[in-house]
């Protein structure tokens, strides 16, 4: 990694949990006030499961991410700061880090503005891979890699740490892009290419990721993070908000096994010995966080594949009867369902898949809860799984009569239940599945990694 000059501190100014999530002009205006040395925002996550890695697309509209990439573009080139995206495009697919650069290209255009920008591709291609199974490792609780599995994967990416935004920036970009990269790396990279200590760095940096989730109050938005030798300092940037002992030391029970400790790339964040102390109402120290080296630099693999494709329908139950044994109804829908799929489509229990998901009674937590007394109405939603879209969308037209007029066992009338739309299928398209849980040793932390560099005025 490209050293840079040292700094006394380092101030971080993160607006929102997520590019295109949307926050306020002034918290960014805030944040230049208190001298903000760089701006950095994730661009995606795993949390919306792995349509978005498999297909290569955001979650997020471009109209969202442009209007708030206006407001950071026009930050960093006032206060000639950098600002850096991690994981664009949702699941940081190179298509991606594309999508995101072609909109921050045609807002330099509108905006007049002349900001170098660095695309950071990150993903992995099978064929390369499988030329390193013998450094690729699983995590708990996936078992040894087989070559298949990465060629059936739709898409591949390695998560970077910060060396190569670091790199990126210290090789003169002002905007980094960057493909699928730790939450955390995002924020860290600035701080650490300047010479701050990388226990305080690592964790200030784990507590800014989602923005105003460590405040009182996760609704507003934009933190501002200060780091020096010797810990950190954080408050929010919107009024009326706080940022409390309690807020702060509790963003570590957030998406981690152990509140303790977290694993980077390079090594693990240790904060057991940590100190939250309030310095007032709103701005809370931080110290006594350390960062532990690692033995191997690693770089984690995420991978999605296409499992096969759905259909949905929908349909609501209001009567009594019904309703007082739904789980009896479901039972017998099931049963039925499966003999005419037999009947009709000569179809087995392994050719194809179907959820009943009882919304009002148990869809959520099935048997991890006991049903209350009846409901007023349920959902029934079904969702059938086939090798291809014609015989899933076949399946539930075959389910079609039994979930507008099927009675209990015991009824002598026949119900009408409700369908909320015409059709009442709906082809949902392919469905993916995450199916990498591994992690590949390197010999360099950017390794797996490529920059391409934009300078200003170049054509885009």
């Amino acid at each position: 990694m490209i050293q840079a000059e040292s700094k006394v501190e380092v101030r971080i100014l993160v607006p929102s949990g997520m590019l295109g999530s949307g926050f306020p002009a002034s918290i960014v205006d805030r944040g230049l006030e208190l001298g903000a040395d760089v701006i950095a925002v994730d661009g995606g996550s795993t949390d919306s499961g792995p349509h978005y890695l498999g297909t290569g697309t955001a979650k997020t509209t471009a109209a969202a991410v442009k209007r708030d990439l206006r407001i950071l573009l026009r930050a960093a080139a006032t206060a000639r700061i950098p600002l850096i995206v991690g994981s664009c495009g949702t699941s940081g697919t190179d298509s991606g880090v594309d999508w995101v650069f072609s909109i921050a290209s045609s807002l330099l255009d509108e905006e007049g503005l002349a900001l170098r920008i660095a695309r950071i591709y990150s993903e992995q291609p099978a064929a390369d891979l499988k030329e390193r199974l013998d450094r690729i490792h699983p995590l708990a609780p996936h078992g040894d890699l087989d070559p298949s599995t990465l060629e059936s994967c739709e898409h591949i990416v390695a998560m970077m740490g910060h060396e190569p935004i670091a790199d990126a920036l210290a090789t003169g970009a002002d905007v980094v892009l960057a493909g699928r990269a730790t939450d955390t790396a995002v924020a860290a990279a600035f701080p650490l290419m300047h010479g701050m200590p990388a226990g305080p760095t690592w964790h200030a940096a784990k507590i800014v990721e989602c923005g105003a989730q460590c405040t009182t109050n996760p609704r507003s938005s934009g933190v501002f993070a200060t780091i020096d030798a010797t810990g950190f300092t954080i408050e929010p940037l919107s009024d009326g908000v706080a940022c409390t002992p309690h807020s702060v030391a509790a963003h570590m029970l957030y998406e981690t096994v152990n509140p303790f400790s977290m694993r980077e790339p390079a090594g693990t964040l240790q904060v057991a010995d940590a100190v939250y102390t309030a310095l007032d109402d709103r701005r809370v120290r931080v110290e006594g966080s350390r960062f532990e080296l690692a033995e191997q630099y690693t770089n984690k693999l995420e991978g999605s594949r296409i499992t096969g494709y759905e259909t949905m329908s929908f349909t609501a139950i209001r009567d009594p009867h019904i309703l007082g044994q739904l789980d009896t109804w479901a039972a017998l829908l099931r049963r039925i369902l499966t003999e005419r799929v037999s009947q009709t489509l000569s179809l087995g229990p392994d050719d194809y898949a179907f959820d009943i998901r009882l919304y009002g009674h148990n869809a959520v937590l099935g048997a991890l809860e006991e049903a209350t007394a009846p409901p007023r109405e349920v959902g029934v939603m079904l969702l059938v799984s086939a090798p291809d879209q014609p015989t899933a969308t076949a399946i539930a037209k075959i389910a079609n009569p039994l979930m507008l007029h099927l009675p209990t066992p015991d009824m002598d009338y026949l119900p009408s239940l409700a369908f909320p739309f015409s059709p009442a299928e709906t082809e949902r398209g392919a469905a993916y599945e995450f199916v990498l849980n591994h992690v590949v040793d390197v010999d360099s932390p950017t390794a797996l990694f490529r920059t391409v560099m934009l300078e200003a005025g170049d054509v885009r």
